[in-house]
């Protein structure tokens, strides 16, 4: 069981002329490794049929990939881009030079969507030409690619039309967009703000507000107006480390229940009439007239179990002392590694995972493949954050862990976990 520590521990505790200047400080390498695992099981995660996605981590809670990234890249976004909105820098620098940082990443995410997008239909026409699997043409939402083009067509680069297992950037993007807004107001209140983010999100699973897709009908997967919540939880966490403060204190009562809520979950999930029960449970609930999204399981809108399950384990993860002696071992700087190079890694593991889809079917998808794919493409996306990062030069603090800020100006990136409907 994990042991609670007083407080979460700062790396390093800012001192009052940082937090005025927004000055650099070394990484705290639990985002960097929690980073790096969501990427590992997120290429699992995507190549279906192997043995490993039976140990990823929506086997385990109701929360997966997804909600770990949006919390993790508000964090990352709070720790980078929030110095620049302090009163002080505001003063000298003006607010678009705070804007300016967020607004070029959310181009480079969208950007780099379209890249992936593009390839995505590459790698499947493929498959379908030379592999004989002409079914590929069909999966991943690329039926209205190939059968209403010219719509498909003003569709992917307005995102109205987005592939599965290459849909995740365009909600990070649009949240990046309107952050300034949040750290504005987070700044003058952390909990104003979750507050207002909260009430948004219940309304918008109430009133079913979303993004209009297009040329299909409904909107987008990853709903952004209810993915926000946990971006915003992540962003207020990041921008209140960043002063040097936490965003929801240790409290044992809240560390202990929420360690009770994710045994309980993981009961739910893995002994089938506690799991029968509650969800008839849920049902009944809904059929009196419950709102939708709170007692569902539902991935768009966020529903409240998700949404809860991702809450109370980022809690417990970062205010475990075993986790930061975990994080800090050599054996997951591996890890660590790909955390500081997410998009990148991110980017290059989807188009692996993709060709190892297109792989597998054309073979039959034989048990020796499922078994070798996955760490070959592991092995791939470590060596790629490697090369990287030599190329960038990054410079190394005495521990190791690169001085860079979390998600820098222009070269960090935002941690990179799930990108399909199908995790």
């Amino acid at each position: 069981m994990p042991q609670p520590e007083a407080k979460l521990v700062p790396f390093p505790k800012a001192s009052a002329s940082q937090i005025a200047s927004g000055a650099r400080r070394p990484r705290d390498p639990r985002l960097d490794v929690f980073r790096g695992l969501a990427l590992v099981m997120i290429f699992i995660n995507h190549v279906p049929g192997n043995p490993f996605e039976d140990y990823t981590n929506r086997n385990f809670g109701f929360s997966d990939a997804a909600e770990s990234f949006f919390v993790l890249s508000g964090m990352a976004a709070g720790l980078a881009y929030s110095g620049r909105f302090m009163a002080a820098q505001r003063e000298s620098s003006g607010l678009w030079s705070a804007v300016r940082p967020m607004w070029a990443r959310a181009w480079t995410l969208y950007m780099t969507q379209i890249l992936l997008t593009a390839w995505a239909i590459a790698i499947f026409s493929a498959g379908a030409l030379w592999f004989g699997v002409p079914e590929m043409v069909t999966k991943i939402n690329l039926t209205r690619v190939f059968g209403q083009t010219a719509e498909a067509l003003v569709g992917l680069p307005t995102l109205g039309h987005q592939l599965g297992y290459v849909n995740i950037l365009p909600a990070y993007s649009v949240l990046l967009i309107t952050a300034p807004i949040a750290i504005l107001v987070g700044l003058r209140s952390p909990g104003l703000m979750m507050a207002l983010s909260v009430g948004f999100w219940f309304l918008t699973g109430l009133y079913r507000w979303n993004l209009p897709a297009f040329p299909n009908p409904g909107g987008w997967f990853f709903n952004p107006l209810a993915w926000q919540v946990l971006f915003v939880a992540g962003l207020m966490t990041g921008l209140s480390k960043r002063q040097g403060k936490q965003f929801i204190p240790y409290k044992p009562i809240l560390f202990w229940g929420c360690i009770v809520f994710l045994l309980f979950v993981l009961a739910w999930m893995k002994i089938p009439p506690l799991g029968t029960t509650m969800n008839k449970m849920m049902l009944i609930m809904g059929r009196a007239g419950a709102p939708f999204h709170l007692v569902a399981h539902d991935k768009t809108f966020v529903s409240l179990p998700r949404m809860l399950h991702i809450m109370a384990l980022a809690y417990v993860l970062s205010h475990a002392r075993i986790v930061l002696t975990l994080c800090a071992q050599n054996w997951t700087r591996p890890l660590a590694l790909m955390g500081r190079q997410g998009l990148l890694v991110f980017a290059s593991g989807t188009l692996m995972s993709l060709s190892a889809q297109v792989i597998m079917t054309a073979m039959d998808k034989p048990e020796w493949l499922g078994w070798t794919l996955p760490p070959l493409g592991i092995a791939l996306m470590i060596l790629i954050a490697w090369i990287a990062e030599a190329i960038s030069g990054r410079p190394k603090s005495p521990g190791g862990v690169a001085s860079a800020p979390q998600e820098p100006s222009p070269k960090a990136e935002p941690p990179a976990s799930k990108t399909t409907s199908a995790t």
